[in-house]
């Protein structure tokens, strides 16, 4: 395959790179930095045939150390340089290995030192200041020389590049363990996963995972096991295509298998990769496709089959986690509807307040977890009307002064009921309950706090809470114009309500009405407390 003597032999050819490496995804790069062209093509010509682990060589020319610098910029997965230290300079090839490591950032490729002139460089001075690999001058880098040094080369690059991977593998896992029971925080910990076993198993980075049915539409439902899902985590060739269908990225071969997989909800092996299925409680279906590794032995096999359960039982506690979650938000709102309805409301009122308040969180820049709390808490503040008698509650005429006192009770009623929960949402109701009918002037009850001594939940809910009852009709009054709302509270600014917060609810006011062109009365239905949480 190649010639055995221990001289190097320039081509009488003027070969070009097509005939001798080739542009293949799966090649090795090696960039040959050298301002000889005869260096370049007597390279070319030993090593045309070489192949390491089955991959061929992509040969890369730089004939000046700008160059070198450029194309390392534009193809940082080089495996190897093969670098000459005189060109346009008598130092050029030390300032590109310095550039690579220290501009570049690159630590990856392997940097192989080839000199004629060594007195320019002395071995030892530049092994111990400069950050290379290996160092070869010229007329000792003989065709069996220069065999072994690649040879070396790549099988260091190679596990560099697996340890790295298996390194971000492990970033991925840790970094999603926090939240693990989120549909996005397990598409992290599975692409994590798959990583580690890309590294263990010696695949080549051409590989994906997907998954459909309660998660991605796609694959599997409504009894359809022959159309694939869409790409959730790719590597290598597939990194780029995540969200696009399996179908649309993969060629024919690969779509058999695949296929073959979800018919027969089983794994399939095949020379030089396979298709791993898996699926749960919760029907959700996936596949990891993997490809570029050596043929399985039991063990290895046994070890996916582990991966693909694993996932599977993380994806059953997700799958329940968020149902126990969804239950609990729609037990939040029923319950905030029941006064309403006792009261005459409708139940969009809760439901527009609960917009209202996350809407005025955002704008005072609360984060997301904090204005969703504030979203899920607010429709509870008029729960302790609950306890009040209908006498009273429906009563169609003025209150007398007694009934009014007893009336106010249901914001303590409403945090006695609520107060002794651990849960945040419930605390935070507990809160709003109690203080939502607080006024800034200290004139509101039931405690008569005054000012930043009202929580800022409260605070929000006031406003959210009085701009629905003002914008909203109700069979003993017709809903205000808006120019009327907006001078009531221009009014009632630094009175009744926070002055900052009236000044953002009153700049953006535009937006709640949006929300309450969208959450109409008369188009309320029981699906709208179920699809706002």
């Amino acid at each position: 395959m190649i010639d055995d003597s221990d001289e190097l032999l320039f081509s009488e050819e003027d070969e070009t790179e097509e005939q001798s490496g080739g542009h293949s995804s799966d090649a090795w790069k090696i960039m040959i930095v050298d301002d000889e062209q005869s260096v370049h093509d007597v390279t070319v010509m030993v090593l045309r045939k070489f192949q390491f682990q089955g991959r061929p060589l992509e040969f890369l020319h730089a004939h000046s150390g700008a160059q070198a610098n450029q194309m390392m910029r534009e193809h940082p997965d080089t495996a190897l340089m093969l670098l000459d230290v005189v060109m346009e300079e008598d130092d050029a090839g030390l300032k590109v290995a310095k550039h690579v490591r220290e501009e570049l950032k690159n630590h990856f490729v392997r940097i192989v030192l080839r000199t004629g002139q060594p007195g320019q460089a002395p071995e030892e001075r530049v092994i111990e200041t400069y950050d290379i690999n290996d160092y070869k001058e010229k007329t000792e880098l003989t065709t069996k020389k220069l065999f072994t040094t690649i040879y070396a080369a790549l099988r260091s690059y190679r596990d560099i590049i697996t340890i790295d991977r298996s390194r971000a593998g492990l970033e991925r896992i840790i970094d999603s363990s926090a939240n693990m029971f989120r549909a996005h925080s397990m598409d992290m910990f599975v692409s994590g996963l798959m990583m580690q076993i890309l590294s263990i198993l010696g695949f080549d980075d051409n590989s994906f995972y997907s998954r459909a049915s309660g998660f991605v539409a796609g694959c599997g439902q409504g009894g359809d096991t022959t159309q694939p899902s869409r790409i959730v985590v790719g590597t290598g060739a597939y990194e780029g295509a995540v969200d696009r269908p399996v179908e649309a990225v993969v060629d024919e071969r690969a779509r058999k298998y695949i296929r073959q997989a979800l018919q027969e909800k089983s794994s399939i092996y095949f020379e030089n990769g396979c298709v791993i299925y898996f699926h749960n409680h919760a029907n959700t279906q996936g596949l990891v496709y993997l490809t570029g590794c050596h043929t399985l032995d039991p063990t290895e096999k046994r070890l996916l089959d582990l991966f693909c359960a694993n996932i599977s039982i993380a994806y059953d506690n997700v799958t329940l986690n968020e149902e126990i979650e969804e239950t609990q938000k729609e037990i939040i709102y029923t319950l905030g509807t029941v006064a309403e309805f006792r009261s005459n409301e409708t139940g969009a009122h809760v439901v527009r307040v609960a917009k209202y308040t996350e809407l005025l969180a955002r704008l005072i820049g609360l984060d997301d977890n904090e204005s969703t709390l504030i979203k899920l808490a607010s429709p509870m503040h008029d729960i302790g009307k609950i306890a009040i008698p209908d006498s009273i509650l429906l009563k169609p005429s003025r209150l007398t002064d007694e009934e009014y006192e007893f009336m106010k009770k249901h914001t303590e009623i409403g945090y006695d009921m609520l107060k002794h929960s651990r849960r945040p949402i419930l605390q935070a109701a507990a809160t709003i309950a109690w203080e939502h009918q607080e006024k800034w002037d200290g004139s509101g009850y039931p405690r008569g706090l005054k000012g930043k001594e009202i929580h800022l939940y409260g605070r929000l809910t006031a406003i959210a809470d009085v701009f629905d009852a003002l914008d909203s009709s109700r069979y003993y009054k017709e809903a205000w114009a808006m120019e009327r709302i907006v001078d009531y509270f221009k009014d009632q600014r630094g009175r009744h309500f926070d002055p900052d917060l009236t000044d953002i609810f009153l700049a953006n006011i535009g937006k709640f009405q949006e929300i309450r062109n969208q959450y109409k009365d008369e188009d309320f239905n029981d699906r709208t407390i179920l699809n706002l949480t």
